[in-house]
């Protein structure tokens, strides 16, 4: 674990995964007035956006259900939702091994040239290092709001 960004995607998501390991199924549905979206769909859009961001854009096998993408891209809402909905459970087991799937695959492909990719928010990433240093922004947003919805329920 010696690459400084690794370092800080294990530490937001352990801090992500302990905001959220005693929330049962029905807690994680709950959608506050003002809120488009609830604790499960913030956890699964994390999930889909790293896997994308870490996996994807460098050509490595993605590992989430096929389910995922309708459930969990950008601007999606659970409204929409169907049958194939993961458990908080699930989704938690899939974060927890997230963060050593993408130490294992890309640790030393940091400086690798990706892309390029501009994000919605205007910033172009480069390179694999670029790309997971985005995903700490990111999973920094939905932790926040995350955290808004727990203080709710």
């Amino acid at each position: 674990m010696g690459n400084f960004i690794i370092k800080q995607l294990r530490f937001v998501r352990d801090n992500t995964i302990r905001q959220v390991k005693e929330i049962d199924d029905t807690a994680s549905l709950f959608i506050p007035e003002g809120f488009n979206n609830h604790i499960k769909w913030n956890l699964g859009h994390i999930y889909l956006v790293q896997e994308k961001f870490a996996f994807h854009f460098i050509g490595e096998k993605m590992e989430m259900p096929a389910s995922f993408p309708e459930l969990f891209s950008p601007g999606t809402n659970p409204a929409n939702w169907g049958e194939q909905v993961p458990s908080i459970q699930e989704l938690i087991q899939l974060l927890e091994s997230q963060v050593d799937r993408i130490e294992n695959v890309l640790e030393n492909k940091m400086k690798v040239a990706v892309g390029p990719y501009t994000t919605s928010t205007g910033l172009t990433l480069t390179t694999v290092e670029e790309f997971l240093s985005f995903c700490l922004y990111h999973e920094g947003m939905h932790f926040d709001a995350i955290k808004s919805i727990k203080r709710m329920l």
